[in-house]
């Protein structure tokens, strides 16, 4: 590991379905310690960037370095090995499962014989519900559906989970999208606490006024290429909205 090196770096990444260019020449870094917005338009790129870091998709050209070392990421559960975590809008958790069962799926306890340790499972999931998840309300306990949650608080378990787990680099892919005020300020101050943990994310969204508040850097996808860089002591929320309009008032952001 290169300890001078960032995080995660792109270069040069191109992504094509047939005849189709999705990504042009993407180059991209992501610091410790720090959260990025990713934004633009439907249709800019976005999930298909995000594809290829977490290994759902392979590149069809260019380079993935991670901690400095090169690396080729064949499926999701290989970037989280890595330590890159992708919390999902609603579909990070499994309704039906108590939540325990959420909180250490892929991740079981196992006793020194090899046996799943409930016990120690359940343990660790109540201290996390106090200590990380916010989940204070005495009719939520370890053994409630993850279906009966709210949207925020299911974020919250999600984003808990990633950190307890010591995922460098957690994924938030419209995280925010259908919740309401309170539960997105929740999701807000879940964002800030990877920050304060010393971890990195990449914070996707079409809402500025959201990601404005919590990210350190925005980066601006256009038809697949990076077509703004802005640290936020750079760039106002009314000037990201400006630049936005202003690529989609050129044509050049398709609305797919």
């Amino acid at each position: 590991m290169d300890a001078t090196a960032p995080l995660l770096q792109l270069k040069g990444i191109q992504k094509s379905f047939g005849h189709i260019r999705v990504l042009r020449d993407i180059d991209l870094e992501i610091n410790y310690g720090e959260i990025v917005a990713l934004i633009g338009d439907n249709g800019a790129g976005k999930s298909t960037l995000i594809k290829i870091i977490t290994g759902v998709y392979a590149p069809s050209a260019g380079e993935i370095y991670f901690k400095g070392e090169r690396i080729t990421v064949r499926d999701a559960r290989a970037s989280r090995a890595l330590g890159i975590e992708c919390v999902y809008q609603e579909r990070a958790l499994a309704e039906q499962q108590e939540l325990w069962r959420n909180v250490f799926a892929g991740h079981e306890r196992t006793t020194f014989l090899g046996f799943l340790d409930l016990g120690a499972q359940r343990r660790e999931t109540e201290q996390l519900m106090r200590t990380r998840m916010g989940l204070t309300s005495q009719a939520i306990t370890v053994d409630s559906e993850v279906g009966g949650l709210s949207g925020g608080e299911r974020q919250g378990v999600a984003i808990a989970r990633a950190l307890y787990f010591d995922a460098d680099l957690i994924i938030l892919d419209e995280p925010t999208m259908g919740l309401s005020i309170t539960e997105t300020e929740r999701v807000l101050a879940f964002t800030r606490s990877i920050r304060d943990h010393g971890k990195s994310a990449i914070f996707i969204d079409h809402n500025i006024f959201h990601v404005y508040d919590v990210a350190d850097r925005f980066i601006i996808l256009d038809r697949g290429r990076i077509a703004e860089r802005f640290e936020k002591s750079e760039v106002t929320r009314e000037k990201l909205v400006e630049t936005m309009v202003a690529l989609h008032d050129a044509g050049t952001v398709s609305l797919i």
